[in-house]
C-alpha cells in the first residue's frame, strides 16, 4: 500500500513540474499504471491542455496499456474539440453578436455572453451493423449514433438559448435536434442520412421539432424551454454522417438538462 501511495506522489510531482506542457498518451498511461482512478484521469484530460495520438495505432497502444474506454473517449473528444476562444467583438459590418466569430454552436450564459459549445465525437453505424451490439430495438436501414459517456459535459438549465453559426450555403433546417437515449455508459439516437426523418418508424422517435430565428447573417437562435423536458440532447450538423455502408464518425453538439 505504501509503495502505491509513493508511486502516485511521485507521479503527481512529475506532472506538476510539467504543468505547462500539454498532456499526451504517455502521460495518460503513466497515470493508469500508477493506479489513479478512471474519474480522476478523465477530469484531468477535460481540464488540462493535451496533445493526443488518436490514430488507429495510438488507440491500440492505449488499449494494450490498460487505458479504459471511458478515458480513451475523453482523449478522443479533447483531441477533436477546437479550443474555446475568448469572447471578442464581432468584426465591423458582420452584425454577429460578440463572441460568435466562427462556424459552430454557442450557448448564452447567465451573464448574456455567448460561449462556444464544444462538440462530442459520435460514432455512426447502419442499422444492420449496429443491431447486434446496440439496444432499444434499432431498425435496419436507419442510421444510429453512439456517444461515449452517459452525460454531456455541458450542463444547462432552462431556458437554454443556443446560437448556430452555419457554414456558407447551409440552412439551419439541415441541423437535427435529437433526444438522446441514455444507457449506463453511453448515449444513443436513431437518425437518417440527409436530415429527413421517416414519416413512420423509429427514426422519428428521437427527432425534436424546433423553431429558429435569424439574428445575424448565417446565425440562428434556438430556444429550448421546459416543454422539451429534461434529459440529454444533441444538435447534429449536416454532413456528420458520411458513409452508408460501414461505421463512420462525426460530431454532435450536446447538452445535459439535469433532473
Amino acid at each position: 500500500m505504501r509503495k502505491g501511495f509513493l508511486a502516485i506522489f511521485f507521479l503527481v510531482c512529475s506532472l506538476s513540474l510539467t504543468a505547462q506542457q500539454a498532456l499526451n498518451n504517455d502521460a495518460i498511461i503513466k497515470m493508469v499504471k500508477a493506479g489513479l482512478s478512471e474519474d480522476l484521469i478523465v477530469t484531468t484530460v477535460n481540464s488540462q491542455a493535451g496533445t493526443y495520438d488518436t490514430s488507429t495505432d495510438g488507440l491500440i497502444a492505449l488499449k494494450g496499456a490498460g487505458v479504459s474506454d471511458k478515458v480513451v473517449g475523453a482523449m478522443v473528444a479533447k483531441a477533436a474539440a477546437p479550443a474555446t476562444p475568448p469572447p471578442t467583438a464581432a468584426p465591423a459590418g458582420t452584425g454577429r453578436p460578440a463572441g460568435i466569430d466562427d462556424v459552430g454552436v454557442y450557448y448564452q450564459d447567465k451573464s448574456g455572453a455567448w460561449v462556444n459549445l464544444e462538440p462530442e465525437i459520435v460514432n455512426f453505424k447502419t442499422g444492420g451493423v449496429l443491431k447486434s451490439i446496440a439496444t432499444n430495438g434499432i431498425v435496419k436501414g436507419d442510421i444510429n449514433g453512439h456517444i461515449p459517456g452517459a452525460h454531456a459535459k455541458q450542463v444547462l438549465t432552462f431556458p437554454i438559448v443556443l446560437a448556430v453559426y452555419v457554414p456558407e450555403g447551409v440552412d439551419i433546417a439541415e441541423y437535427q435536434l435529437l433526444r438522446l437515449r441514455q444507457n449506463s455508459n453511453n448515449r444513443e439516437f436513431r437518425s437518417t442520412t440527409g436530415g429527413v426523418f421517416h414519416a413512420s418508424g423509429g427514426a422519428q422517435r428521437d427527432a425534436i421539432q424546433y423553431q429558429s430565428s435569424k439574428i445575424a447573417p448565417r446565425v440562428y437562435k434556438i430556444v429550448l424551454d421546459q416543454a422539451v423536458g429534461k434529459g440529454e440532447y444533441g444538435l447534429m450538423p449536416p454532413g456528420s454522417y458520411t458513409s452508408s455502408n460501414m461505421a463512420s464518425g462525426g460530431k454532435i453538439y450536446t447538452v445535459s438538462i439535469p433532473e
